[in-house]
């Protein structure tokens, strides 16, 4: 099989980058940022090597929940732009080969929303079953809510109708009906008019939420949600040939196989691979690759064209539900010890590199495992500059600060006085003064270097996006070894989890003396001894990405 043979399924070897506008880039000087700004911007992402743009919500927003409060599905927030900003913003990333999907964020709205404004004064009113409701007092259900240090129930009584309604998240989100169909044809025109203006897919919220018909008015007569999914799913494929739903499932990996659609891989294109994320900071915390190994070797088998999305951070808390009281209890303490670190109890508000104390060593060991992962790696913004965070913002604000673009006033973000902004720029050992994009484009030992190098090498190894993965037996607990094979090629990549050096021996099938490794983040030859042995050496927290290579190979190095 040629690369060009599998153009079309691009997803399997993109990389996706995830911004908020509000924080990116302030170009007219109101302290906010824009579309604008991010126009100016994509040649950043370009030089990266971005392949995806992913983001986060930009319509009319009520400011409760960060943007996911949205009042307006069609519209563009006047903070932000309008519509033609957005249609430049597309059109420059297409001109750089960079597809734009954004936020699709239609399991509630907001309370300001007029569909609710409507719904909330009468039962007769054609918006009222546009929301979930109840006529009885609901049960305790405080163990439910998603933000328990903000909501005590997933029910608020609305007064002009004396019913209580559904709200997953806050209360200032109610719930959208999915088993109404003009609430499924209304998601249907979202989605339509935004491929329209030249998205490439979106982004799912909350799926498993948006799914769920428990309450709804006609649950009886939308017995399968999933069939809703493969209708949406289809639905962008007719629309744009090439589209991708992305989707937020936060649920075993056995259930997340399902919402794939399954062996016919019909539903959801891609899905975030939250328990090996889980795993990768618990194997962190350990120094002992076995968890991260456990998790990748038990994703379920899915549909060739379907892909997982590995990351190490996203926009929201680094959420670690998916570990034991005990697991849990161990990350905490590497990595989030003070209370305000932690939130909710079940997850993290850090970045990576204050986490690991701004060891570059194992930064850069972190991000190499991202790549040379199996999957389609996914990066917040500032994660290629090893941005910090803000402990003093409230809750998930506190990875969301302002993008440090030089060492000036403001990290270069906005020429405003410092109070107008989003939220304060980071300072301390992650300030500007230090970690800044400006600085590290003309540094070619700096974070951003690295990871440019990391995202030219992923694109040129496509058995990273397309082969068949297998962990490799070796002795030392601390790393792991992996091998990628597609097609003639093949991909072995080493992790040294832990602080001493180590030799590590492998076994290559299928391999002779007439092959060799080829290093591909540095220049360097490793022999292949009788019966495919090798022995490669790792430093403390060290990394390498190894091509096993054919005499007469024609692949490039």
């Amino acid at each position: 099989m040629k690369i060009t043979d599998t153009a079309d399924v691009w997803w399997k070897t993109a990389v996706v980058y995830c911004l908020d506008v509000e924080t990116y880039l302030d170009w007219d000087g109101d302290g906010c940022g824009d579309l604008a700004g991010l126009a100016q911007r994509i040649d950043h992402l370009a030089a990266l090597g971005v392949t995806c743009l992913w983001l986060m919500p930009f319509y009319p927003t009520a400011e409760r929940d960060d943007g996911y409060d949205i009042t307006d599905f069609y519209g563009v927030d006047p903070r932000l732009g309008t519509h033609g900003d957005l249609v430049e913003v597309i059109r420059t990333a297409n001109d750089r080969g960079i597809r734009v999907i954004a936020d699709l964020v239609v399991n509630h709205t907001s309370v300001h929303h007029p569909w609710f404004q409507r719904a909330r004064q009468s039962r007769d009113d054609p918006f009222h079953d546009f929301y979930v409701w109840r006529d009885d007092e609901p049960p305790d259900t405080s163990d439910q809510v998603v933000f328990p240090d903000q909501e005590d129930s997933v029910w608020t009584f609305n007064e002009p109708t004396g019913e209580w309604y559904l709200h997953r998240f806050y209360k200032e989100q109610p719930d959208l009906d999915v088993t109404n169909p003009r609430v499924r044809d209304e998601v249907a025109k979202i989605m339509g008019f935004w491929l329209q203006l030249g998205l490439s897919g979106f982004r799912v919220d909350a799926v498993p939420f948006f799914l769920e018909t428990e309450g709804g008015a006609d649950s009886e007569g939308f017995p399968d949600p999933h069939e809703y999914l493969r209708a949406l799913r289809a639905y962008v494929g007719r629309r744009t040939g090439s589209g991708v739903l992305l989707g937020e499932v936060n649920l075993p990996h056995e259930q997340q196989r399902e919402f794939f659609g399954g062996d016919d891989g019909d539903e959801l294109t891609m899905l975030f691979d939250f328990v090996g994320m889980q795993a990768m900071y618990l194997s962190l915390a350990r120094g002992d690759a076995g968890p991260l190994a456990t998790a990748l070797t038990s994703r379920p088998d899915v549909d060739p064209d379907s892909q997982w999305a590995t990351f190490v951070r996203n926009h929201d808390e680094l959420t670690l539900d998916k570990l034991t009281d005990e697991e849990r209890e161990e990350v905490f303490a590497a990595f989030g010890p003070e209370e305000r670190m932690q939130v909710y109890g079940r997850g993290l508000r850090r970045r990576l590199p204050p986490m690991l104390d701004g060891d570059p060593r194992r930064v850069r060991m972190v991000y190499s495992l991202l790549f040379s992962l199996p999957g389609t790696p996914v990066l917040f913004y500032g994660e290629e500059i090893g941005m910090g965070e803000d402990l003093s913002a409230e809750g998930r604000l506190a990875v969301r600060t302002p993008m440090q673009w030089t060492s000036g006033p403001n990290g270069g973000f906005s020429t405003a006085d410092p109070d107008r902004l989003p939220g304060p720029v980071v300072d301390g050992g992650f300030a500007p003064e230090f970690v800044n994009v400006a600085d590290q484009r003309r540094d070619e030992d700096s974070m951003l270097s690295f990871v440019t190098l990391l995202v030219r090498r992923y694109r040129e190894s496509p058995e990273l996006g397309w082969g068949a993965f297998r962990v490799l037996d070796q002795p030392h607990p601390e790393v792991l070894a992996h091998l990628s094979a597609w097609d003639d090629g093949t991909v072995v990549a080493v992790h040294n989890l832990g602080p001493e050096p180590r030799v590590v021996p492998l076994t290559l099938e299928g391999c002779d003396p007439s092959h060799r490794l080829e290093d591909l983040l540095v220049t360097q030859t490793t022999p292949v001894g009788e019966g495919g042995t090798v022995e490669l050496t790792l430093d403390g927290y060290g990394y390498r990405w190894l091509r096993v290579v054919a005499e007469g190979s024609r692949r490039l190095l």
